[in-house]
């Protein structure tokens, strides 16, 4: 049904729980399985930027790499793409440019957003996506 599925993570707990639905929807259906993490841009001087964007970059690519770590215990081998940018943007521009057909996103994440929406950045995914959205909900 669903050959190229995308994981958006972020680390968080929330994003956890989605990492470990995409991999066993994949292995389920014999899916790709792309995984992208935003470094969020900010509005900072131009050197506290250079650091701040390394910093976030590195933790974009944390956050990949325990997604590949659990991924390969189930022998499933991922993709990956670090952005720079507005996550919900830079998400669905992942989805459209590498043909996924299904997004899979965790509610809450860095936001700390509560039960009261569903996140902004899953919200504004589910909304803006060309393809269908699985959203897990944080259990906390």
């Amino acid at each position: 049904m669903y050959q190229e599925l995308l994981l958006a993570t972020d680390g968080s707990d929330g994003a956890q729980r989605a990492a470990d639905h995409a991999i066993e929807l994949a292995r389920q259906m014999d899916a790709d399985l792309h995984v992208v993490s935003v470094s969020e841009d900010g509005p900072h001087a131009e050197t506290k930027r250079d650091q701040m964007r390394t910093d976030l970059e590195d933790q974009a690519a944390e956050a990949i790499e325990q997604v590949e770590e659990k991924a390969a215990g189930h022998g499933i081998e991922v993709r990956e793409t670090i952005r720079h940018g507005v996550p919900q943007e830079e998400i669905v521009d992942v989805a459209e440019q590498h043909g996924s057909d299904l997004i899979v996103v965790g509610t809450v994440g860095r936001s700390g957003l509560d039960q009261l929406i569903v996140g902004s950045v899953a919200e504004e995914v589910v909304r803006n996506a060309p393809v269908p959205v699985v959203t897990v909900r944080d259990e906390g």
